[in-house]
């Protein structure tokens, strides 16, 4: 087993591989910005280095200086998280080159799956069925779009994420969203190459979470739906999907397996699908990585996946085989994020001023922010993960609601007050979910007056009782108490 393990990345999943680590008797070391210098990743960690100025190109984004960190600080292996480097194969690589072990697939696994067009052709090798699209865009993307039909997606085909990707609905406006989705993709991947995918209104977003090892092994554990989305990037998830019947269920789950096996893949991914309202599946793309909805797959399949992420990478066999991985209950994660909903989802950068996070039974909360600490501008604004287990989907359904309204982070705005919104919606507590349920549903959503009110009294509270002289080098917060989180006053729902 490794004895020291650099993380290389920030916020909550840093936070939470650093304490799978102490789990396993292994030294977490941290990477920070110059913004991250007093980050609570960076307080977990034993050791930590400076990899550069705040803005991640120049830092968490800069393979050589993450692996100096890591040759400085003594570290026998990295583990990336998700987003930054995770699904860089030059850096695989240039980890293994170092003579450190990498937490992931291997570089040939990440640069064919990173390759959306050539996923596809994996896919498609293995048997999977893939969306229809149009790949070879020689003739010109107006004709191949014209003969692939409307409506339809440009996708970058180095992307993920909901970066460079455009939904066209008519020929009128196809060649501004292929223009701007090919600005986005080069600006976001270094790469402009784009595609065209038949595009379904109401599908299901639902992807399997699959483990290999490196010696032949591989399982899955079961699907997660992950429909909830705005701007194409997912917000609520849970396990199983409430739309998946078991013969669908099986037929993805051996569709994902045959997938990995195409590639010989070792450690964790995920393999990701759109289902139709017709109850038609097809392979989207692979995720060869640690997803953030990871926890809810945890709680029902009872299996830590950092642990055994770290253990094939070690070059140990699946502790497990896929007759022992019996689901059980239910799960269902809310991200929270330090943005205004009500605001086209605007980024809220600030200083967390009071923080108050719910616990109890059947209750997870995968954190990177601490009392005091600053949000910065520069990363994806994510605070925490809320995940919470039951028995049943409804009985999972009641007690996210009530850590979400016992949930408060003050001083940044947050989306907790829509969160409660989609959780209680009647569509949502149906099972009736699809990608576009929140401009079906909840497009013109606002804060309640009472909620706006208290706002206000809260930061006319915090404005007496703040410091005359702020800090040095700290950043102030863009709307103080603003977001009251789940808090209530008297007996009134939120």
């Amino acid at each position: 087993m490794f004895k020291r393990l650099l993380i290389a990345n920030r916020g909550e999943i840093a936070v939470r591989i650093a304490r799978a680590c102490r789990e396993l008797g292994i030294t977490p070391l941290a990477v920070y910005s110059e913004a991250d210098r007093d980050a609570p990743h960076v307080r977990v960690a034993e050791r930590a280095a400076a990899v550069g100025p705040a803005p991640s190109r120049d830092s968490y984004l800069n393979i050589e200086a993450i692996v100096a960190a890591a040759r400085a600080l003594e570290a026998d292996a990295v583990h990336p998280g998700y987003g930054f480097l995770s699904e860089n194969a030059a850096f695989a690589r240039a980890v293994s080159d170092a003579g450190l072990t990498f937490i992931g697939p291997s570089a040939e696994a990440i640069a064919m799956m990173g390759d959306k067009t050539r996923a596809r052709a994996i896919a498609a090798a293995a048997g999977v069925p893939v969306v229809p699209a149009a790949e070879d865009l020689s003739a010109g993307p107006a004709s191949a779009a014209q003969q692939l039909g409307y409506p339809l997606l440009v996708k970058a085909a180095a992307g993920g994420g909901g970066k460079g990707m455009r939904i066209v609905r008519g020929a009128d406006t196809f060649e501004a969203a292929f223009a701007a989705a090919g600005r986005e993709a080069l600006a976001a991947f270094g790469d402009g190459r784009l595609y065209l995918e038949r595009y379904f209104e109401r599908p299901r977003h639902v992807e399997v979470q699959v483990l290999a090892d490196r010696h032949g092994a591989i399982v899955h554990l079961g699907e997660r739906e992950c429909s909830i989305q705005r701007r194409h990037q997912k917000i609520v998830e849970e396990s199983p999907s409430p739309g998946t019947s078991p013969a669908l269920r099986e037929r993805m789950t051996a569709a994902a397996i045959a997938v990995a096996r195409g590639v010989d893949y070792t450690n964790a991914g995920t393999v990701e699908f759109l289902v139709t309202e017709s109850g038609e599946f097809y392979f989207l793309e692979m995720n060869t990585r640690l997803q953030v909805e990871h926890p809810i797959t945890e709680w029902v399949s009872g299996v830590d996946l950092v642990h055994e992420q770290i253990h094939i990478a070690a070059g140990e066999r699946l502790r497990f085989r896929q007759r022992d991985l019996v689901p059980r209950g239910h799960a269902i994660e809310c991200r929270v994020y330090a943005e205004d909903p009500a605001q086209q989802f605007l980024p809220s950068p600030g200083r967390i001023v009071r923080l108050r996070e719910p616990h109890g039974p059947g209750v997870r909360v995968d954190s990177g922010i601490a009392q005091d600490c600053d949000v910065p501008v520069f990363y994806d604004p994510m605070l925490a993960k809320l995940s919470v287990w039951d028995a049943d989907r409804e009985a999972a359904r009641a007690r996210l609601l009530a850590a979400l309204r016992d949930y408060a982070v003050l001083g940044v705005t947050t989306n907790l007050p829509f969160l409660i919104a989609v959780v209680e919606h009647p569509e949502f507590a149906a099972g009736r979910t699809h990608t576009h349920f929140i401009d079906q549903h909840l497009a013109g959503w606002r804060p309640s007056a009472a909620r706006v009110e208290l706002a206000a009294m809260a930061a006319a509270v915090h404005a007496l009782l703040a410091p005359a002289t702020p800090q040095v080098g700290t950043q102030p917060a863009a709307s103080p108490w603003h977001t009251l989180g789940g808090w209530r006053l008297g007996s009134g729902r939120p």
